[in-house]
């Protein structure tokens, strides 16, 4: 259980949230052991969509398992409501554990979902979410895929309330907890302090989000195990879209731009052309020798 062993050790895990093969691959290059594949971004990318529950199962799966044919490092899945009742969770778990998960994390949300810091959020209840987590742990083949157990019970009853509802996800075989949006610090260690490092918590580090952005290491030591930046890079990414196309638009040239990307040799060199020119070279000298021998 490489990814739970992870998050008993003492530096924890921080996993920057990715959407795609290529910001994978960046991921794992950067040294991280884990990325988050955050549903807002997937959406945001693959649809130009907000995060609103656009997003299908197979359209998920199949960007997972893009990304786990490019990375070895652990991938953990943002499946939000789990795509239906206990039963689609079944089918979801299972879905995302062949396409790659090493974890796959479900809300309390009722469909359509909401970005967990928009408004406007309706929660299922309580039992109905148990069912879910309990739905999770039978349906996985793999004690090593964990279920994460989000609720977003802050913004919608308030904090008690959503420890309670996360108490109850524990108990239901939850191997991680994330108390989406706490409001402030005090917030933040009321939640350490429930569960008194009896379950591994989640973080979301969110640049304007609730609450404002810490910093990971901090986070650990607090005693939150895994850290996450859903969205950042993602953001990081289009910001730096939209610069270089104003540009273009504007002066006909990217060449203001230049030193913000990678040069073309660059990024080949980083998405491994060279490794896969050599193999090519390597199989053609392997045809030469076959056909070398059949000529004699």
């Amino acid at each position: 259980m490489a990814l739970m062993q992870a998050l008993q050790g003492p530096d924890g895990v921080i996993a920057p949230g990715v959407y795609d093969a290529l910001t994978a691959l960046l991921a794992e290059q950067a040294g991280f052991s884990a990325a988050y594949i955050s549903g807002a971004s997937v959406s945001y990318t693959l649809l130009g969509r907000p995060d609103l529950g656009f997003v299908s199962l197979s359209q998920l799966a199949e960007a997972v398992e893009r990304m786990r044919q490019r990375v070895t490092i652990d991938l953990i899945v943002d499946a939000d409501t789990g795509f239906g009742n206990a039963l689609n969770v079944i089918h979801t778990t299972r879905m995302l554990e062949r396409a790659g998960a090493s974890a796959i994390q479900l809300e309390d949300q009722k469909m359509p979902k909401r970005c967990g810091h928009l408004g406007g959020k309706q929660l299922v209840t309580a039992a109905e979410m148990v069912g879910k987590v309990k739905a999770a742990t039978d349906a996985r083949t793999s004690e090593d895929t964990l279920i994460i157990a989000r609720t977003d019970g802050i913004a919608v009853e308030g904090l008690n309330a959503a420890l309670d509802r996360a108490m109850a996800y524990k108990e239901a075989g939850a191997d991680i907890l994330f108390v989406e949006a706490p409001q402030s610090a005090e917030d933040m260690t009321l939640i350490v302090k429930t569960f008194d490092g009896t379950i591994p918590l989640l973080a979301n580090m969110v640049d304007g989000g609730d609450p404002a952005v810490h910093n990971a290491s901090a986070l650990h030591k607090a005693g939150y195990s895994l850290v996450i930046t859903a969205g950042s890079l993602t953001r990081a990414m289009a910001f730096a879209a939209d610069q270089l196309l104003h540009q273009l638009r504007k002066a006909g040239t990217t060449a203001a731009c230049s030193e913000k990307m990678f040069s073309f040799a660059g990024l080949n060199q980083r998405i491994g052309l060279p490794e896969m020119l050599a193999r090519s070279v390597s199989y053609a000298s392997d045809a030469v020798e076959i056909q070398d021998q059949e000529n004699k």
